[in-house]
């Protein structure tokens, strides 16, 4: 047995068995009966997304102000780990993990299909197609890729990492962080649904970025190689992927995530920095330019808009379903950004989380949206006819196709995505088997055995929503998943803040 695997019977059999049971069992749904799921996904969206959707937007602001008051109040110098030790990992190998294992390749699907479903449905009635509509279409995936959704994965990081290298306990389970606020009476049963949530949550969201990146890597694979755009093309393309993350996760944090981090994030500068210099390099930079002016005009009226008289839908069907999937992935981020955020103060962590994952989503998506809008406005490419006839992955392929070098550029963002996935799963598959393992130190990762279960119970997720094939059964999965995630976040925030008031 090495250190960096714990011996079996530190395997949490109760949480481990009831979480992969119910992945198999849902899996088994979506693979026997594709329609029955899909109707009982769809149905589970509306209803959520109609009586609160208020509330997902409260619970999604709500952590930029708790963040804020972390990094700029009086607890901000609080160091997360021994005085006078370094960071465990270079600030650029910290930044390359957290923004890869976060956003993954559904950054580049909504990259580029995001803007187009705006023109044609514009925010506060505006019309569809007009100048208008083009701008806030440029502007809307940078609000819902922006601050938000980093402060939203910010939040969990600090109590976890708090409890990993100050107060030292040996877990990477969100039940530990939450301990000390919870009764006495039932405590271990609490703990128990506690961690079962959050691994349905965790699975729930990463499903969501499978349910959206397995077309985009088909659709990629097709246009390079010139085989069929089908399902035999998704399962194999399913096949690399697993077979990349699994590798990837039983190698563990410092030789695979690590090393699978560091590349992806040299292939995205190369990617930006192709569509710049060989794209509409001045529109580019004209549209990021407008849009930070856009977004700061209408943040606040954006963030609480709920459209309560026109009822036109988009609250429901964006920027809530986007707040459902970054708390659905909070815990996972959480846990994988406390991890690895050893040596670093509590404004250095929220700064840093918030600041760089903004900036590097800014980045890509003010270049990827204006690409594809300028296309569309200059009838370069019909984009609009062809994500609503052929989706989004072929969409994001034609467009790259669009670039010089064509070959070149879609090799490149066809392995892109794929590590960019890898990167993903392996983080996720490496938290799962976090959360179900006792007494696991910092210095320890969960058993490899364990962490290939769920790279490949992640690999069969995918699988049933290929045989699903609907782009709200996907959504629907985060939405479902986050609901329980958010009075666990709470319990975590006030857990942290009892401790910080306690010991400083």
């Amino acid at each position: 047995m090495t250190e960096d695997s714990p011996p079996a019977e530190r395997l949490d059999r109760k949480v481990f068995s009831i979480a992969i049971a119910v992945l198999a069992a849902f899996s088994l749904a979506m693979v026997l009966s594709p329609d029955g799921s899909r109707m009982t996904a769809n149905a589970a969206l509306s209803w959520l997304t109609d009586r609160l959707g208020w509330f997902y937007l409260l619970a999604g602001m709500a952590p930029l102000a708790m963040a804020s008051w972390l990094a700029f109040g009086r607890y901000g110098d609080v160091l997360l780990g021994p005085e006078g030790e370094p960071p465990e990992y270079s600030t650029s190998s910290w930044i390359a993990m957290m923004f890869t294992a976060s956003m993954g390749a559904g950054l580049i699907a909504w990259g580029f299909a995001e803007p187009v479903f705006y023109i044609e449905t514009p925010p506060f009635g505006i019309a569809p197609h007009s100048d208008l509509a083009y701008e806030f279409a440029h502007m809307y995936p940078i609000y819902h890729w922006g601050i938000v959704p980093w402060a939203i994965y910010c939040l969990p990081a600090i109590p976890i990492a708090y409890m990993l290298f100050v107060d030292n306990r040996k877990s990477l389970k969100i039940s530990d962080a939450c301990d000390h606020v919870l009764p006495e009476r039932g405590r271990s049963t609490l703990r128990t649904v506690i961690d079962i949530f959050v691994v349905l949550g965790i699975v729930g969201g990463v499903a969501t970025s499978l349910g959206f990146g397995v077309p985009l890597s088909a659709s990629l694979a097709s246009q390079l190689l010139g085989v069929p755009d089908n399902l035999l093309t998704q399962g194999a393309v399913i096949l690399i992927m697993t077979a990349v993350f699994g590798t990837s996760a039983y190698r563990g944090l410092k030789r695979g995530i690590k090393v699978l981090a560091d590349l992806n994030l040299w292939l995205m500068y190369f990617v930006m920095a192709f569509v710049v210099l060989l794209g509409p390099t001045i529109y580019i930079f004209s549209m990021s330019t407008n849009s930070v002016g856009l977004m700061l005009d209408n943040f606040f009226r954006i963030s609480f808009w709920t459209d309560p008289v026109s009822k036109s839908g988009f609250p429901e069907a964006w920027t809530v379903f986007y707040w459902a999937w970054w708390l659905a992935y909070a815990p996972m981020m959480g846990l994988f950004f406390g991890r690895i955020s050893k040596g670093r103060t509590i404004r250095q962590v929220v700064l840093g989380i918030i600041g760089f994952g903004a900036l590097g989503t800014f980045l890509f998506l003010g270049i990827a949206g204006a690409y594809v809008l300028h296309l569309q406005s200059h009838g370069l490419l019909d984009a609009v006819s062809i994500i609503n006839e052929q989706g989004m992955g072929p969409l994001v392929a034609q467009v790259i196709a669009e670039l010089p070098f064509k070959w070149l550029i879609l090799g490149v963002v066809a392995v892109l995505s794929i590590i960019f996935y890898a990167t993903t799963f392996d983080s996720a598959a490496y938290v799962l088997a976090s959360i179900c393992t006792h007494d696991l130190a910092p210095n320890r990762e969960p058993a490899a055995g364990v962490r290939l279960i769920w790279a490949l119970g992640l690999g069969a997720t995918a699988v049933g929503l290929m045989m699903v094939d609907a782009m709200d059964t996907v959504k629907s999965m985060s939405v479902v998943s986050s609901l329980p995630v958010i009075p666990i976040l709470v319990l975590m925030c006030f857990g942290l803040y009892r401790s910080l008031r306690d010991h400083h």
